[in-house]
């Protein structure tokens, strides 16, 4: 037979990821920028066609689903899902943000273009990881209610 941790075990676990969700954010948008802003974009696999898509879609991906599960985890939600302004404030963000990357690129790098198609990766990657970090939140609060249900 299984027991929940006691409150104080749950308070240190939920803390200890959002630690992990927070700083691997950072470390997620800041890999993220140096793809988008470095001179020469990154190698294309001939093997693999429209490979920088799906590179596109998990570098906006990754950021924003760690962001919001970091937000998620955050004492006093813990488990819970942020809220519509906070979701609205990091999908426009991002969503913006792949709008400005490409018109920079464009713009401004001589070895590198815009391309819309890029934008709508990664529009699919932030769509991608709403929905992603929603079912996890959805699984992590009905595994909670679980193990408190009287046996």
């Amino acid at each position: 037979m299984s027991y929940p941790a006691p409150p104080d075990q749950q308070h240190v676990s939920s803390l200890h990821g959002w630690h992990l969700a927070a700083g691997g954010a950072v470390v997620a948008v800041l890999l993220q920028l140096w793809g988008l802003y470095r001179v020469t974009g990154p190698p294309q696999p001939s093997w693999i066609p429209n490979a920088d898509k799906l590179a596109h879609a998990i570098g906006f991906a990754v950021p924003v689903m760690l962001i919001l599960l970091a937000v998620a985890l955050r004492p006093p939600l813990r488990s819970q899902w942020p809220t519509r302004g906070i979701t609205a404030l990091v999908v426009g963000v991002f969503g913006v943000h792949a709008v400005v990357s490409e018109l920079i690129q464009h713009v401004w790098y001589q070895h590198r273009t815009g391309d819309l198609l890029d934008v709508v990766a990664d529009w699919v990657g932030i769509a991608a990881a709403v929905v992603l970090v929603r079912v996890m939140v959805l699984r992590g609060s009905r595994s909670t209610y679980r193990g408190l249900a009287p046996s």
